[in-house]
């Protein structure tokens, strides 16, 4: 190889290194806030199933960073939720990692085709995972009583994911 080819590699290889470091701090970040708030949400009773916090940093990482982003935050976080505290139950961890993908992949195709968040679009992506969702999560659990858990008891969740999701994508997107 002659000089120029190795500082050409050098340089590409610094800037790969450079692009997937900057996401790092953020994604972790985002993977801690899908820790962190499913915790304060459980101390308040069926705070979880009523609430859906799970969901939450996976939509702003998801829109903010990319697909990528938005996949490592869906998968590691309730993984790492089960494994550490037993919420999210094993046995409903296939359901949440599911709908987590699926929210990662609305997210970051609206984040690509818009311009600027808007509360109609940062809901619609919320109703559009949730939809797609029950229907797989019935599926998985065989059952369309349970499937539909998130739209009967799951509402104020729902809506935090839009409003809040969209002042977080908004404050972010500066």
């Amino acid at each position: 190889m002659t000089p120029s080819q190795i500082n050409k590699n050098n340089l590409t290889t610094t800037r790969l290194i450079s692009a997937a470091s900057s996401r790092i701090l953020p994604v972790a970040i985002m993977v801690c806030g899908n820790i962190a708030f499913p915790q304060l949400f459980h101390l308040i009773p069926g705070g979880g199933p009523t609430w859906l916090p799970i969901y939450f940093f996976t939509l702003v990482s998801a829109w903010c960073y990319g697909w990528r982003a938005g996949i490592v935050t869906a998968i590691l976080s309730p993984v790492a939720n089960s494994l550490l505290f037993g919420m999210p139950a094993a046995e409903v961890l296939p359901a949440i990692l599911m709908k987590s993908a699926l929210l990662a992949a609305a997210a970051s195709f609206a984040a690509s085709r818009v311009r600027r968040a808007s509360l109609a679009t940062v809901a619609a992506v919320v109703l559009a995972y949730q939809s797609i969702g029950t229907l797989g999560e019935w599926a998985i659990c065989g059952s369309f009583i349970e499937a539909t858990c998130d739209f009967r008891i799951g509402l104020p969740g729902m809506l935090l994911q839009a409003a809040g999701g969209w002042l977080a994508i908004h404050r972010l997107s500066r």
